[in-house]
């Protein structure tokens, strides 16, 4: 077993209490290990190398991925917010042998037949190597239709819980609710494992139960029913789901008490946003992470917090910038993403860039084109764009979703007197092969098409994407409803 492994079950049979919870049902430290063990053992009797966790949040989800460090085998969480395209493509890269969760026509159709209650399997006559160590491939939401597969193994995903663990230390949190969904890695590490840790509670629920569904819709007043009903101690937040709290509660909507520590993370978040739950006195620390670091890299606490920033580095991690000022990170990170060659080198490029103020990290944006949406998605407009200039009407797009709720186009028509109802259809059309959260949600009639003229593109059609924010942002913002 590795080493982080092995001190991570150590730490655990050192609690007593309640361990895990979804509505009635609750496992004590010690029938965590028992049900857990208990799974590792079917696993080991079943001969499975890879195995995709397609299962809603619950006790289930969090005991086979629990099952699966415990065995070292590879676990494969398949978020339900990806496409079905995007779907089959995981089970193909990664080379799936085993599913948790139910029949559904893509698994029929990819060759897996039931063995056992909840679990599928199919015989693979060869898979693509993974790097020596991995316990868990991490896809992301997609900067392009195939998302990559960053591999970890239990020493990255355990530092960065131990960390978070440590740093949550004076807030004394004994209870955690899971609100974004397991398959993330964010939720996963810090809302699992770390409490865990800690010796807390984590309590468990269906997403639908807290008020998720697909990966935009939300619905506030059965999110700020449970967490009443909850009080927990400890949240992790996206912006945009930390901005409805917020707007509710300076209208007088009750919050519970019990709030100890808020971590909000996954996109941007407002410094003005922050300041408003302060007010408040709700105890949000915005953080800084990605999947290739096992999730978190920096984070306010509060012993060091400073509005605007995304805190220090972690106690597992340095953190240095580049001549350019992109963020470069050491320590505990992937082994690689599945498929490719392993990047030299132990300093990670992030593609973000930024600047320290006293230790604390501010961040600038990305070097490149993706954003990242409201709700933690990230998207790369390109992939969007060439998906809506394939419709006949159009013949220019710019997406824009950046710490946005929904994403916004600005098309070009092809003909001057195209119509509104032929440039929708064929936005529908253009959204119709791509997830939710890639989809252009709304669009506007650009004034003119893009060109060196008016320095919106080059010469040579590229699109220049900060004048084109500059010239329709106020645009875009008339379309968005106000905090």
């Amino acid at each position: 077993m590795q080493p982080a492994a092995e001190r991570f079950w150590a730490t655990l049979e050192r609690h007593a209490g309640i361990a895990l919870r979804e509505g009635p049902h609750q496992l004590s430290y010690a029938q965590l290990r028992e049900a857990v063990d208990s799974r590792a053992d079917q696993l080991a009797r079943l001969g499975v190398q890879r195995v995709a966790l397609a299962l809603d949040n619950g006790l289930e989800w969090a005991l086979w991925d629990l099952a699966l460090l415990r065995a070292e085998l590879v676990c494969v969480p398949l978020p339900g917010f990806f496409s079905p395209a995007q779907h089959a493509h995981v089970l193909r890269h990664a080379g799936i042998d085993c599913v948790i969760g139910t029949a559904n026509p893509l698994t029929e159709a990819s060759g897996f037949e039931a063995t056992a209650p909840g679990v599928l399997q199919r015989p693979l006559q060869s898979v693509t190597s993974v790097p020596a160590g991995t316990l868990k491939i991490t896809y992301t939401s997609g900067t392009t239709g195939q998302p990559k597969g960053a591999c970890l193994d239990a020493e990255a995903q355990l530092a960065v819980a131990d960390s978070l663990w440590q740093a949550s230390l004076p807030c004394a949190v004994q209870q955690h609710l899971c609100v974004l969904p397991l398959a993330t890695l964010l939720e996963n590490i810090a809302g699992l494992y770390a409490p865990l840790l800690a010796g807390a509670c984590v309590e468990l629920r269906p997403l639908a139960e807290i008020g998720f569904s697909g990966s935009a819709g939300f619905d506030l007043p059965r999110f700020l029913a449970t967490l009443n009903q909850s009080r927990p101690h400890s949240l992790i937040l996206l912006p945009q789901v930390l901005l409805a709290i917020v707007s509710a509660a300076e209208q007088g909507v009750p919050l519970p008490d019990s709030l100890r520590f808020v971590a909000v993370g996954g996109g941007r978040v407002a410094p003005q946003l922050l300041e408003r739950a302060e007010r408040l006195g709700l105890p949000v620390f915005e953080g800084y992470g990605l999947s290739e670091c096992a999730s978190v890299v920096c984070l306010n606490t509060p012993a060091a917090r400073r509005i605007s920033t995304v805190g220090q580095p972690l106690a597992h991690v340095e953190v240095r910038l580049a001549d350019d000022g992109e963020v470069l990170v050491k320590g505990p990170h992937m082994l690689g993403y599945l498929g490719e060659p392993v990047q030299p080198g132990n300093w990670l490029a992030t593609g973000d860039l930024g600047h320290f103020e006293d230790g604390f990290l501010v961040l600038h944006g990305r070097k490149k084109h993706q954003f990242v949406t409201a709700y933690g998605r990230n998207v790369n407009p390109e992939w969007v764009e060439a998906e809506l200039v394939q419709q006949a009407p159009i013949a220019q797009a710019w997406l824009h979703g950046e710490a946005l709720p929904q994403n916004i186009a600005v098309l070009v028509p092809r003909r001057a007197d195209c119509s509104d109802a032929e440039l929708q259809a064929a936005v529908d059309r253009g959204n119709a092969g791509l997830p939710d959260y890639a989809r252009a949600h709304h669009w506007l009639r650009a004034n003119a098409p893009f060109s060196a003229n008016n320095d919106l593109a080059t010469s040579n059609g590229r699109l220049r994407r900060a004048a084109l924010q500059t010239a329709y942002g106020a645009d875009i913002d008339s379309l968005l409803p106000s905090a």
